[in-house]
């Protein structure tokens, strides 16, 4: 089956009704038991848009540090994050929106509207803008966001694992992997750890259990 790759055209549909600026939004780090759930705005040049840009999730991690090398040379770009805190405060989605919000109102200048990856909208955005299911893999700006966002929070796992190596997060990015799990439920959780999470949850109550019986 032949791969399809992002294109321009929903950017096209925007400036065709109207709109001048258009950036693509998304997140990273949902899913992971550790670190903060990070969100990447992107507002491409329709003429300068770097070749070989795709869904990150399609792209091995040294590509996709080339291109969002490439994507800051040649666009304008935000990155924003939702702490642990906040996650655990607000739960995973509301802080997936929050970070969403919060990369589109750092774009300077503003944009006027956004190109958003998923089914939702997030809720306080100040601008117009479109949900793209699967946007990744069809709108070239949200494929850039994907890429820059991605490539940001490994980059920040990586340096969290130099602190908490036995949880191997510089390989899975905070992601429930077995030797993440296995060192969860030796050590507990750390401070980056998101304690609404099943996982974390149940090795604080091990962990507790444990030394209740030592007791």
């Amino acid at each position: 089956m032949r791969q399809e790759f992002p294109d321009f055209s929903h950017e096209q549909a925007a400036f065709m009704r109207g709109f001048t600026s258009v950036c693509g939004v998304d997140e990273v780090g949902r899913g992971p038991l550790a670190g903060p759930v990070t969100a990447a705005a992107v507002r491409l040049v329709p003429d300068r848009v770097p070749a070989s840009i795709n869904d990150s999730k399609r792209l091995a991690a040294s590509q996709r540090a080339i291109l969002s090398a490439e994507i800051h040379a040649c666009a304008e770009v935000s990155i924003a994050h939702a702490t642990v805190k906040e996650i655990d405060e607000m739960n995973i989605l509301g802080a997936a929106h929050l970070a969403m919000v919060r990369a589109i109102a750092q774009l300077s200048p503003s944009p006027d509207f956004a190109l958003i990856d998923g089914n939702l909208i997030p809720r306080g955005l100040a601008i117009p803008a479109e949900a793209l299911v699967k946007g990744d893999g069809r709108s070239l700006s949200i494929a850039a966001a994907s890429i820059v966002a991605k490539h940001c929070r490994d980059t920040i796992m990586a340096k969290l694992s130099r602190e908490h190596p036995e949880y191997c997060w510089e390989t899975n990015a905070g992601y429930g992997t077995r030797a993440h799990l296995d060192a969860l439920a030796r050590l507990g959780p750390t401070p980056h750890h998101r304690s609404s999470f099943k996982p974390v949850r149940d090795s604080c109550r091990q962990i507790e259990s444990n030394a209740v019986r030592a007791d």
